[in-house]
């Protein structure tokens, strides 16, 4: 279940995703399959050969891809989202939602 976004960031992320960018979206997120995760980022893009050349620089799986649905996304969570999203200069995306 995906809780502390607003539409309007969910919209843009969409409209990124389809316009075949890479885009980023982090938001809560509980699943016991991950214990001790509680946020996720879904890194988006409908162009896949841009997306898994997107995910091989930070050794990503292509077979990792969710392709379910109109946006084709990895979903980052625990070491490998801080990781990322510091190494693309995006971390406060995760910070904001840890300081609420």
């Amino acid at each position: 279940m995906a809780f502390g976004i607003k539409r309007t960031e969910l919209i843009r992320w969409k409209s990124e995703v389809e316009a075949g960018n890479i885009a980023f979206l982090t938001h809560y997120w509980i699943d016991d399959r991950f214990p001790g995760c509680s946020t996720v980022t879904k890194v988006g893009c409908c162009d896949l050969v841009k997306l898994e050349q997107w995910g091989m620089q930070y050794s990503l799986r292509a077979e990792w891809l969710d392709l379910r649905g109109d946006y084709p996304h990895f979903d980052l969570f625990g070491d490998w989202q801080k990781t990322i999203l510091e190494a693309e200069d995006l971390l406060e995306q995760v910070e904001k939602l840890e300081k609420k």
